[in-house]
C-alpha cells in the first residue's frame, strides 16, 4: 500500500494550486443552516472513507432515542457545488428531531473532504514501507457520475454500521445534480429504500451524440492528448457558467443513466419539481415517474407551484421538506417495526428452504455489523480537521446547481 507523504514546500503548493480552482461561496438562493442546533439533536462529526479518501460528514441523531434502539436513517446529497453545510445542514436537524438518523456530506474533492490526488509527473518507486514522496496536485469541484456514486454508496455503507441505525431503512433526499445521482441509486443499490429527488436532472437528451463525444473524450485523455483530468478545461458553460469553479468530466458519464437506472426503481420515490423549471426538463422527470408508477411501485410526482429550479431552497423549501418528511414517514419510518441490537447467538441452520421475503421488503436475516468509525480503526488515528477548499457539449447528464455561487462571489464562503 502507498502512501503519499508531501513536504510543506510541495504542500504549500497542493494548497495553492487547489485555491486556484476557486472556492465555493453560498449562494444567496440556499441560506446555509442557521441558530442553534436543537436541544433535542446531537450533531457528530464524522469521516467517511471513501476509496482510500476521507470525506467530511455531518451526522444528526435524535438525543431521546433509546439504548440498542435502531432507526431509519437519511442521507442528503447535494447538487452542483453544493456542500454538508447548504442544504442537508438545513434539512438534518429537521429530520433527527422527528425520529432519523441524518448524514450530510462532502463528496471528495468538495467542501471540507479531502482532494483526490493526482501526480504531477512520473511516479518514484515506493520504498520497502511502502512509501514515496511525490509532487501531487489537488483535484477539487469535479463533476464526477463515477465517483459521486461511489461516495453515495460509502455514505450508505457508514451508515449501515452506524449503531443507531436500521440499515434495512436507509433512504436518500437528492437535490439538483444530486437529484439524479439519487434516482441513479434507487434502481442500482438494493440497500436503498426511500428516496426523494427534488429539482433533479435525469438527462435523456441527446443521448447518442453525448455517448459519442464522452468516448472520443476518453480515449484522449487515456493517449495524453488532453488533461487527464480537467483542471484548464471542463468548464461549465451556458447557464451554468458561472459556477467557475466547477468543472466536468463527460468521460466520467459512461455507463451512468439516471433515466435508464429509473426504470430498475422498485422503491418508494417521489418526485418534487418547480413548476418553472429552467434548467432541466420536467417532462422527462413525469415520464420516468410514470413508467414507476405503472409496475405497481410506489411513487409520487409533485409541481411546486410558482417557483423557479432555485426556488426549491427559498420559497419553495418548507413545501418540499413537508412532502419529504411525509414520504418518509409513511414508506421508511413505518416499513418495519423499530429494531433493537441484533441477536448475534449462533442458530442451526434450518434443514428445507425458507420463503423467500417480497421483493421491497426486509427479512429478519441480519448481516453482522461492523464497529462504528468513532469507535477505532482508521479514524482513530485521525487528528484535526480535513482541509477545505462547461463542459464537453451534450453532457450525459444534466449538470444542475444547488448551493452555490461562483468563486467571483466572496461574501460568505464556505
Amino acid at each position: 500500500m502507498m502512501r503519499l507523504t508531501c513536504l510543506p514546500l510541495l504542500l504549500a503548493a497542493c494548497s495553492i494550486m487547489a485555491a486556484a480552482q476557486g472556492l465555493a461561496t453560498r449562494d444567496a438562493t440556499e441560506p446555509p443552516a442557521k441558530g442553534r442546533l436543537p436541544e433535542t439533536v446531537e450533531k457528530r462529526d464524522v469521516v467517511i472513507w471513501s476509496d482510500g479518501t476521507r470525506m467530511a460528514g455531518d451526522l444528526y441523531l435524535p438525543k431521546n432515542r433509546k439504548d440498542g434502539e435502531r432507526l431509519p436513517a437519511v442521507i442528503f446529497c447535494a447538487g452542483t457545488g453544493g456542500t454538508k453545510g447548504g442544504t442537508g445542514g438545513r434539512l438534518g436537524p429537521i429530520f433527527a428531531e422527528k425520529g432519523y438518523v441524518a448524514l450530510a456530506f462532502d463528496y471528495r474533492g468538495w467542501g471540507d473532504s479531502e482532494s483526490q490526488l493526482m501526480a504531477v509527473g512520473p511516479q518514484p518507486k515506493p520504498d520497502e514501507k511502502g512509501e514515496l514522496t511525490i509532487k501531487t496536485r489537488a483535484l477539487r469541484w469535479q463533476m464526477n457520475y463515477t465517483d459521486q456514486t461511489e461516495d453515495i454508496r460509502a455514505a450508505i455503507s457508514f451508515l449501515a454500521g452506524e449503531p443507531s441505525v436500521d440499515p434495512r431503512r436507509i433512504g436518500l433526499v437528492g437535490s439538483s445534480y444530486g437529484g439524479g445521482l439519487v434516482t441513479y441509486m434507487a434502481g442500482t443499490d438494493p440497500r436503498v429504500r426511500c428516496v426523494a429527488a427534488q429539482v433533479p436532472g435525469l438527462g435523456g437528451a441527446n443521448r447518442g451524440r453525448a455517448t459519442e463525444a464522452a468516448y472520443k473524450l476518453h480515449s484522449q485523455q487515456a493517449r495524453g492528448e488532453v488533461e487527464p483530468v480537467p483542471l484548464e478545461t471542463g468548464k461549465m458553460t451556458g447557464k451554468m457558467e458561472k459556477y467557475t469553479n466547477m468543472r466536468t468530466n463527460a468521460a466520467k458519464s459512461i455507463g451512468f443513466s439516471a433515466l435508464e437506472a429509473s426504470a430498475k426503481i422498485n422503491i418508494p420515490i417521489i418526485f418534487l419539481v418547480a413548476e418553472n423549471e429552467e434548467l432541466s426538463n420536467n417532462e422527462v422527470v413525469a415520464e420516468a415517474q410514470r413508467q414507476i408508477a405503472a409496475r405497481g411501485v410506489p411513487s409520487k410526482y409533485h409541481v411546486i407551484k410558482g417557483i423557479t429550479h432555485y426556488g426549491i431552497y427559498r420559497e419553495g423549501f418548507q413545501e418540499a421538506t413537508t412532502l419529504e418528511l411525509a414520504w418518509f414517514d409513511e414508506h421508511l419510518k413505518s416499513s418495519a417495526t423499530k429494531s433493537t441490537a441484533p441477536n448475534t447467538e449462533t442458530k442451526p441452520t434450518p434443514k428445507s428452504p425458507t420463503k423467500a421475503a417480497p421483493s421491497g421488503k426486509p427479512t429478519k436475516a441480519a448481516a453482522t455489523r461492523a464497529p462504528t468509525s468513532r469507535s477505532g480503526g482508521w479514524d482513530s488515528t485521525r487528528t484535526g480537521s480535513t482541509p477545505s477548499v462547461a463542459s464537453t457539449t451534450e453532457p450525459l447528464q444534466a449538470t444542475l446547481p444547488d448551493a452555490q455561487t461562483p468563486k467571483t462571489s466572496s461574501a460568505n464562503a464556505s
